[in-house]
């Protein structure tokens, strides 16, 4: 039985909720105008639209993939953006020789496509899970079962030539496209840093003024996101060797320090005017480009001592984690059978799907497949709670496909107009997908339903019937892809919500125990370990009955993760009495 969380933090209120999302915190996230949130999708409109361009001059097949390829890796920052363009475009000759291969030995052996795809498919869904190419190993997938696929759709004298070029063209337009819009549009990675510093710096002078539940909320959004990506966007930062290393690493500081701040004023209601301005007037330092000079803090609270010090490096700063580098694969790749029995589980529904639309000879349904890499996720909670996303953004995407078939295409007399579609589209799809990570799943399903019900071919397409085939395969994927992934070896989210309270308990350890100096970078490193705590505890309460834990340890382990997040900022604060004896209780609290 777990231990009640209000013996946990006893002076601290315990709320009464499991952790479930609810439909007020989806619009809630929805809606949220998060700094830098519309410039970037913006940018990764402009992006989709682009790849589509050059799709149509060169009149490649299947745009949507190219398209879907593109809204997908698109990043925040030129840097990054021009790496994975470039790592795209290497991979073009490693596939290339995989395709050719691949195509010759199954060409008019049925048997021996499907066994290939099979291959490949639970190659790249175990590399998805046990491997650092997770972010790209499902799309790579993707492109390669698919083209294997549908080959037999092209003539057998050019099959190769043209399945090599289509899977070339595949990546190499979205990789050119990231590569060369990117570097024009996309803002230096220090801009993005520096940007991120500011909006939480701003955030805390709000939340001292006073602010209302939904700022309240949205301010606790943003402390979770703790100082990730401002940290990998300094590390981007190097690689254009226009900024010097000290300012760099007076960044780094910084990107904590405004995290702590921003912990401290979610948690503390009373402050001078004056603080207030000194926070405001250094944020606009920081948007505007400048990393203003510590100043000696004429007061003696918690922030005044945070903004004395604010960017001056502190002793292991300057480096990430003293770790062990990690390999390519996760420590338990090859001894945590989970990581098999996904790749089983995703193969057998790509392959289910496949045999489905083969078997029915309904070619308008392949999106089925491609449907099934795109959705497959690792546990039953994950897989519930994002397939309310799936089903709202296919049905989205796919009406919105519908409407422009019937009301707008018809009457577009020219490629402007119809990129000015595409684009108004890909903004909607764009401006979810760079929200909230609860939601931006469904902002790449817009995009994913929309490019397929109105991209056919090389161009636009005015056939209800494709449209119509098109959101049938990939609600078709989403049922398969369920149905797979929670009846057979349904992994339930309760183990990474106990892993995910065993790391918040460790994290908090290293905090309570380092010295002030070091207090904004071990607190940033809490405000991680309770976002995946809170995201875990969310999983496991959308959980079916028979798996789901009791409500009382749900609502208890949202409490306990409540109550560590006050613990951190109490501790930013000063020394917490009985600190240890907190930090062991949470241990205890366990689904």
């Amino acid at each position: 039985m777990a231990r009640p969380a209000a013996d946990l933090f006893a002076p601290l209120r315990a709320p009464a909720d499991t952790g479930r999302l609810t439909l007020r915190r989806l619009w809630a996230l929805l809606c949220d105008p998060a700094a830098g949130r519309g410039g970037y999708a913006l940018r990764m409109a402009a992006g989709c639209t682009a790849t589509v361009l050059v799709g149509e001059i060169w009149q490649v097949p299947d745009l949507a993939v190219p398209a879907l390829v593109t809204m997908a890796l698109w990043q925040k920052d030129r840097v990054t953006n021009a790496l994975a363009g470039v790592g795209v475009n290497i991979l073009i000759a490693v596939l290339l020789t995989l395709m050719y291969g691949l195509i010759a030995l199954t060409l008019d052996h049925p048997l021996g496509l499907v066994v290939a795809a099979a291959l490949l498919s639970f190659g790249f869904f175990f590399l998805g899970s046990a491997s650092k190419l997770r972010p790209v190993a499902y799309m790579l997938g993707l492109i390669i079962v698919y083209a294997l696929v549908t080959i037999d759709r092209v003539p057998v004298g050019e099959v190769i030539t043209r399945a090599l070029l289509y899977a070339d063209l595949f990546l190499a337009v979205p990789g050119a496209v990231m590569l060369v819009l990117g570097l024009l549009i996309c803002p230096s990675p220090r801009t993005v840093a520096m940007h991120g510093i500011a909006a939480r710096l701003y955030m805390a002078a709000r939340l001292l003024r006073g602010a209302d539940p939904v700022e309240r909320e949205r301010a606790t959004d943003l402390l979770r996101q703790g100082a990730a990506d401002m940290l990998k966007a300094l590390g981007m930062a190097r690689f254009e060797f226009l900024w010097p290393k000290p300012e760099l690493d007076a960044l780094r500081q910084a990107a904590f320090s405004s995290v702590a701040v921003l912990a401290l004023a979610l948690e503390r209601h009373e402050a001078s005017p004056g603080l207030i301005a000194r926070i405001d007037a250094r944020a606009d330092a920081f948007a505007h480009g400048d990393c203003p000079a510590d100043e000696t803090a004429p007061g003696h609270t918690p922030i005044d001592r945070l903004l004395g010090g604010f960017s001056t490096p502190r002793p292991d700063t300057q480096a990430p984690n003293a770790e062990a580098p990690s390999g390519f694969f996760v420590p338990d790749a090859f001894t945590n059978p989970d990581h098999v029995r996904f790749a089983v589980k995703g193969t057998a529904a790509v392959m289910t799907s496949y045999l489905l639309f083969k078997a029915l000879d309904w070619d308008g349904i392949h999106t089925c497949i491609i449907t099934c890499f795109i959705v497959a996720l690792p546990t039953m909670g994950e897989m519930i709670a994002k397939l309310s996303l799936r089903i709202a953004g296919a049905l989205a995407g796919g009406a919105l496909g519908i409407v422009a078939i019937i009301a707008v295409i018809p009457h577009l007399d020219g490629i402007t107009g119809f990129l000015m579609l595409v684009f108004a589209v890909s903004l909607l799809g764009a401006w979810v997908k760079a929200g909230d990570e609860r939601i931006a799943y469904g902002g790449f399903q817009i995009g994913l339903a929309f490019y397929l019900t109105v991209l056919k071919g090389y161009g636009p397409t005015t056939d209800m019937a494709t449209a119509r085939d098109r959101i049938v395969g990939i609600m078709i994927g989403n049922a398969i892809t369920y149905a797979m992934f929670t009846s057979v070896w349904p992994t339930s989210a309760r183990g990474r919500a106990r892993h995910a309270l065993r790391a918040v308990a460790r994290a908090l350890r290293q905090q309570n125990d380092a010295p002030p100096a070091l207090q904004p970078r071990r607190a940033t490193e809490v405000q991680a370990a309770l976002s995946e705590g809170e995201r875990a505890v969310e999983f496991a309460a959308a959980e079916p009955v028979h798996l789901r834990a009791e409500h009382e340890a749900l609502r208890d382990s949202r409490a306990a993760l409540t109550d560590a997040a006050q613990f951190s900022a109490q501790r930013l604060a000063g020394p917490v009495a009985h600190a240890r004896s907190h930090i062991d209780r949470l241990e205890d609290i366990a689904l």
